[in-house]
Parts: structure tokens; sequence; C-alpha cells
């Protein structure tokens, strides 16, 4: 038992160094093409639905970083996203066997008719799955060669269509303030690269994240009907 500890432990410092060498993005990538979800209706009797926990946080981790290169006005959002991985996290934990499916969790909790309680995990891997929606469209935003659109216009575009439709009056005027600080675009884009790394490596980076963001959400969104839990909105 204390071998496997130890070997998780060196496997765990070894990955947190190869982290640090590659940017966001690279990890990103990394994670996404390994994580795997199975759906409702495939083979639904042999292989049940799974969103695996640890993977998927690991993503939203990086993901997190990313939107850190926004500055200021992601600060809500972010303390949103840190505490939604923490509560999951947490839960993780408590019952590794369990809750390694996220999928479990929505059950579960949708059975106790918990699952749209404020503090419960359902509702935080909605929220962390909206988060990703955020970052989906910001990076395709900034994709689409537009002259006339800066960095502050692709943010308020990616939060109207993501994010506002569900938060509350407060959220968004904190949002429509902050709005302001956001870096312009080739800053936001030199803090996501890595060293020396030219605009056209980069953004054929962003492309792949892109192709692989996008179907995995729709995924989870699909899951997320199952449950009745993809119009659920802010207390």
């Amino acid at each position: 038992m204390c071998i496997c500890i130890r070997e998780h432990s060196i496997r765990e410092m070894k990955r947190s160094r190869d982290t640090e060498k590659r940017s966001e993005i690279n990890s990103a990538i990394e994670e996404l093409s390994v994580l795997v979800i199975v759906k409702p209706g495939e083979n639904h009797e042999a292989a049940p639905a799974r969103i695996p926990t640890k993977p998927f946080l690991s993503l939203c981790y990086m993901i997190l970083q990313v939107l850190d290169k926004v500055g200021p006005t992601m600060v809500v959002i972010r303390q949103d996203i840190d505490q939604n991985i923490k509560r999951l996290e947490a839960m993780y934990e408590s019952n590794p066997l369990i809750n390694s499916n996220l999928v479990e969790i929505l059950k579960s909790e949708t059975s106790k008719g918990i699952a749209k309680k404020r503090i419960s995990g359902s509702k935080s891997f909605v929220w962390l799955t909206r988060s990703l929606d955020l970052t989906s469209a910001l990076l395709q935003a900034l994709l689409v060669k537009e002259p006339k659109k800066n960095m502050e216009q692709a943010v308020q575009e990616s939060y109207d269509a993501t994010l506002k439709p569900w938060h509350g009056w407060i959220s968004s005027a904190a949002f429509r303030v902050a709005i302001k600080l956001v870096p312009d675009t080739k800053t936001f884009m030199d803090l996501i690269s890595e060293k020396d790394e030219d605009c056209d490596t980069l953004t054929e980076k962003m492309q792949i994240l892109v192709s692989l963001l996008v179907p995995f959400l729709e995924d989870i969104h699909c899951i997320l009907k199952v449950y009745k839990l993809d119009r659920l909105k802010s207390n």
C-alpha cells in the first residue's frame, strides 16, 4: 500500500513539473485528447454514461489558467470556478469509488432531489461546463479574423452567449464594470503562448483545442439534458 502511494505521489510530482513546462493551451489539449465521455444510448447496458471526474477537473484547472490571462474581468467567474472545482474534488475524495464518475453524482443527487440545490455537486458541474463554454466561445471569437473586433468585444460576446443567460443581475453588473479591464488582443495572445512561440503556431494550437472542446461540450450538454440540468440558473 505504501509503495503504491509513493509511486502515485512521484507520478503526480512529475506531472506537475511537466505541466509547468507547457502552456495552458498545450496542457488543455493533452487533457482533452485522453478524456473520453460515454453518452447515454451508446451501448448503454454494456457501458453506462460516464464522465471521469479527475480528468474533467484537471481540464477545468487548465482552462482556469487561460481565463486568468483575461485579467480582473474574470475575478468573479474565477472565484466560482475555483469553488466548484474544490467542491467536486472534495466529493471525489470522500468516495472515489462512486464519485470517480460525474454522471453517478448527477444520478445520485437527482434521485435525492438535491441536484439543483445551491451547493450540490451537480450544480458545480453545470457551472464548470459553462465556464468551458465561455472559454471555447472566446477562443473561437479570437480565431475569427475580423479587424474591427477587439479583445473587449470578443470577451463580451462570449460572455453574452454562454454565461449571461444564466447569471443574475449582480453577476452581470459586475461583469459590465470589469469588462473595461481586459488586455488588448496581442497582450492576451502573448500571455497564453509559450516562450518564443510564433503567432501561427499559437493559432494552430487554439484551433486544435477548439476542435476538441466543441464536441466534448456537446456530449456534456446532452447528458445535462437527460438530468434536466441544462436550464439551471444561478440563485
